[in-house]
């Protein structure tokens, strides 16, 4: 199986948190449009605008978002028009009047008058206020049911373009994440190669500047196996990273199989993503060589690579 074949495979449910969505629907004289925007946050944020007089549907449509989303800031407007004439306006006259006793106050206060005074307090545009014309859809149950079966089908087919764009997106990533994770495997696979010969090398230094020692200071005495082993043994026990090594491969396994999940995953494969920059740090700061240390550099540019692309998915 190729690379691209595996990742067709294993990838095909994994979504990015960011796209767009739009749909239109018409039933009669009433007409329903939907547009969603998606972008990345650690947990589901609802942004949400509605036409007025229709905000009771709120309760029925975040519902309806989160059984599809999971992860994300979703900003919603929803707007509903043609909508029969008779169902009911009316003014609210208390707050209409609340607006122009405090704007003719502002006008007395800062001194405006003639035509700028005008302009402000025109009817038709304090009727565009929030909250000075009220419909009264939610006094007519029949006609605000017939709205949301409409505007239920409108969301969910801009929430089927939701989530083909993010699909997209996410399986874009996916080929990304496993091209990083390759490399990963190769370079930790490099430093557990080289981790053996750490201990001998030091041993054959360590051996050198002690004789070298000796023989500037004219002195005859030498070490004993007795104290190499001792000196070896402390050393071996504070570069070992076997145990970091074999952390490190696990969490690889877990994030591959992370994103071969159908449930969202974004959360763990960034947990997973700390754990394994964890490792290699600590690797890092006990292997004393200079190959095992470049290859640690590298590693941490690829954890890093993958980091940022982990925090778009969901």
């Amino acid at each position: 199986m190729t690379f691209d074949e595996r990742v067709s495979e294993w990838y095909i449910m994994l979504y990015s948190m960011t796209g767009f969505g739009s749909a239109v629907c018409k039933e009669g004289d009433a007409s329903v449009s939907v547009e969603l925007k998606a972008v990345n946050n650690r947990y589901f944020k609802l942004s949400l605008k509605l036409s007025d007089g229709y905000g009771a549907l709120e309760q029925r449509i975040e519902p309806l978002i989160r059984s599809i989303i999971e992860r994300g800031t979703i900003n919603v407007h929803v707007r509903v028009c043609g909508t029969r004439e008779d169902a009911g306006y009316r003014i609210n006259t208390a707050l209409l009047e609340t607006y122009v006793k405090q704007l003719s106050e502002v006008q007395n206060k800062l001194g405006l008058t003639g035509n700028f005074a005008q302009e402000t307090l025109r009817m038709e545009q304090l009727a565009t206020l929030p909250g000075v014309v009220i419909t009264e859809h939610e006094n007519n149950e029949a006609e605000y049911e017939k709205i949301w079966s409409l505007l239920e089908k409108t969301l969910r087919e801009a929430l089927d373009a939701l989530q083909t764009m993010r699909k997209t997106e996410g399986e874009s990533m996916a080929k990304d994440l496993t091209a990083n994770v390759e490399s990963l495997r190769q370079l930790i696979g490099s430093i557990a190669e080289l981790a053996p010969r750490t201990a001998p090398a030091y041993r054959q230094k360590l051996k050198e500047r002690i004789e070298k020692a000796m023989e500037e200071q004219g002195l005859s005495l030498s070490l004993g196996d007795a104290d190499f082993v001792r000196e070896l043994a402390v050393y071996a026990d504070r570069c070992d990273v076997s145990e970091e090594l074999v952390r490190f491969q696990s969490h690889l396994e877990q994030f591959t199989l992370a994103m071969q999940s159908k449930e969202s995953c974004g959360r763990k494969l960034d947990f997973l993503t700390q754990e394994l920059f964890r490792e290699v740090n600590t690797i890092g700061s006990k292997a004393n060589d200079a190959d095992i240390t470049k290859h640690v550099v590298e590693i941490k540019t690829v954890i890093e690579r993958i980091r940022e692309m982990v925090q778009n998915v969901e």
